[in-house]
């Protein structure tokens, strides 16, 4: 692993990225406007990262209190295919080139693998991180656990 995870109280690190379709997101856009829940996730296509990034498209009230970013290090042309064929609404930033770079930020990045950990951050309107946990590659995250850090920031989504 690389980098240091971002401890609880700490200012998101800041990145700007390209998203499935092309566009430029950076973090910082949302500073005082959305509360941002970033989901690392190794491989677009993979068997656990579909069924968790799926898990997120089925819960609208979970997305409707937040922006979710999904972060990969696939090229933005994989992400563009895979969010067509899993009809995911939510962004998807690549963390192609350079590879690895935004994992690396938020000390997820697997360098033996090439690919970012199941990592998982919420970030307050501030920027500042308020939730996160780490999990490694084959072990999938739970969703109800965002909506319960969520609710911990705007009580009244819970």
């Amino acid at each position: 692993m690389t980098g240091v995870v971002p401890r609880v109280g700490s200012q998101a690190p800041d990145f700007s990225a390209r998203n499935q379709h092309g566009e430029q997101v950076r973090l910082s856009q949302y500073r005082d406007r959305r509360d941002v829940v970033l989901v690392f996730y190794p491989y677009a296509f993979s068997r656990v990262c579909t069924s968790e990034l799926g898990a997120l498209r089925d819960r609208p009230e979970l997305l409707a209190g937040a922006e979710f970013v999904g972060i990969s290090c696939d090229p933005m042309f994989t992400l563009r295919a895979y969010s067509e064929a899993e009809r995911l609404e939510f962004g998807l930033l690549s963390d192609f080139w350079p590879h690895g770079r935004i994992a690396s930020a938020y000390g997820v990045f697997d360098a033996e693998r090439g690919c970012a950990l199941r990592g998982t951050f919420v970030i307050d309107r501030a920027g500042i991180v308020r939730w996160s946990v780490v999990n490694a590659v084959p072990e999938a995250r739970d969703p109800d656990a965002y909506a319960e850090a969520l609710a911990g920031l705007r009580p009244d989504l819970g």
